[in-house]
């Protein structure tokens, strides 16, 4: 009689031989090589969505970017998947997104590109927390009319029970809206109708049509992956969401950079493409040149390092925030240029907290130092070298924002003149508003929560 397979017995040493070879296995699944090639592949895809549709491509960072040509793409949006999870269903006030608005209107939509990981078949991102965004902007923009206030959700990945729990909290995610006490009538300039999502994914049959919708702009909700059920080996190499999780395997490759070397990255063999990559990102690295600064508001701007300060006219004050933690001793270099070291990630922003009453006294003294160009100083106005404030850090989107926060709060009154006198005393929503104005003017800026905790410390201690 022939065995059975549960007649079969491994010795303990085979089981864990076995339980190796599967972990050797699905980490060769999830290889570069295969990151990058389901990557290619998705952003085909999501190409063809574009065609059909004839919307501007906006990427959902961080992973948004890896499927969409940077040719191809208008712009950058932060809808977070967190927002969307179950019980949370927030809308962002520090993520609001209103960039988008100038390019929906224009366009008569755009098409906001996401993935995620694998057995999804979409991500939050897009199937609530969009979706959130969009029925809250149009109960404030459009007040009057009670047919354009419903809530839209995918029937396929929200259930009417979830649904009936996120519509609920839609009045409340409204009053936060107009407690940033944003100039509406600006935004309804951008916009003629209401905003309605669409949701398409690899499963959708993508009919070719560029129709102008009478009812609303539609906000077209991309999943970029195809889904994935079983496991990786099981998809020849597939993976679901590969240009998620980047600091797990990408080397500090970015979008940008796959996209200039994209063939010759898909074309080297696998053991040799870790090096490849490497060079790259070293060789990008080495070219990088200072960013051009980004004005956040009246007369401070944010950029990352390195901050060039030899051409700087005498009424620019800088700021420079270093990853190297040195003593506060020695952080006024001149009078125009302070060199700040509070370290790397999380301690650097728990660290601004002790930072900042320095980084406050040292532009207030240059600030009473300066003379004013203009009695009359407007920052809309072109007189003859306007004092500015540029705070520099490595990434130009986190600290370096924080910084400009504090100081937005402390030196800037509330119709935009320097007042390096304003009292103390500020409020969480008073700093909420001034930092909905910051992501407004720079929707790029990344400030983390640790940063914002310590300028909020630091503002109300």
């Amino acid at each position: 009689m022939a065995t059975t397979t549960s007649e079969l017995v491994f010795s303990s040493q085979a089981n864990h031989n076995f339980s190796r070879i599967l972990s050797d296995l699905k980490r060769s699944n999830l290889s570069i090589t295969n990151r990058l090639r389901s990557v290619r592949e998705d952003a085909d895809f999501v190409s063809e969505v574009a065609a059909a549709f004839g919307r501007p491509l906006i990427a959902n960072e961080r992973c948004g970017s890896w499927y969409i040509p940077p040719a191809m793409k208008a712009g950058s949006a932060y809808f977070k998947s967190t927002d969307g999870h179950t019980g949370q269903w927030r809308f962002s006030t520090r993520r609001l997104n209103l960039n988008l608005l100038d390019i929906i209107g224009s366009n008569d939509g755009c098409i906001i590109v996401d993935s995620t990981r694998r057995g999804k078949r979409m991500p939050d991102a897009l199937s609530k927390t969009v979706p959130i965004w969009c029925c809250v902007l149009n109960r404030v923009l459009f007040p009057e009319t009670p047919g354009f206030h419903e809530l839209y959700t995918p029937p396929n990945a929200v259930s009417q029970s979830e649904h009936a729990q996120i519509e609920s909290r839609i009045p409340e995610h409204v009053a936060s809206l107009k407690a940033l006490d944003i100039n509406l009538d600006d935004l309804r300039h951008r916009l003629k109708k209401p905003l309605r999502p669409i949701w398409v994914t690899q499963e959708s049959q993508l009919v070719p049509t560029d129709e102008i919708f009478d009812d609303f702009h539609p906000v077209i909700c991309c999943t970029s992956s195809r889904r994935v059920l079983g496991g990786e080996m099981s998809e020849g190499g597939y993976i679901q969401g590969a240009g998620d999780d980047t600091e797990n395997w990408a080397l500090g490759l970015t979008p940008p950079v796959f996209w200039r070397h994209a063939d010759a990255l898909l074309s080297t063999p696998a053991p040799d493409l870790p090096d490849l990559v490497r060079s790259l990102v070293s060789n990008t690295d080495a070219d990088k040149d200072a960013a051009s600064p980004r004005q956040v508001a009246p007369y401070l701007f944010v950029s990352s390092l390195p901050l060039t300060t030899s051409s700087s006219p005498p009424s620019t004050c800088a700021i420079a925030i270093y990853s190297k933690t040195t003593d506060p001793s020695s952080w006024v270099k001149s009078p125009q240029l302070m060199e700040v070291g509070v370290g790397k990630h999380k301690v650097a922003s728990r660290n601004l907290r002790s930072a900042l009453p320095h980084i406050s006294d040292f532009v207030r003294q240059f600030l009473e130092g300066t003379p004013d160009p203009n009695p009359s100083e407007d920052p809309s106005t072109n007189s003859p070298e306007p004092r500015r404030i540029l705070i520099a850090c490595e990434t130009g989107k986190d600290i370096s924002v924080g910084v400009a926060l504090a100081l937005l709060c402390q030196i800037v009154d509330s119709e935009g003149r320097l007042n390096p006198q304003q009292s103390s005393g500020h409020t969480k929503s008073d700093i909420r508003v001034k930092l909905s104005r910051i992501m407004t003017n720079f929707p790029e800026a990344n400030p983390s929560r640790t940063t914002l905790q310590s300028v909020n410390s630091f503002l109300m201690g």
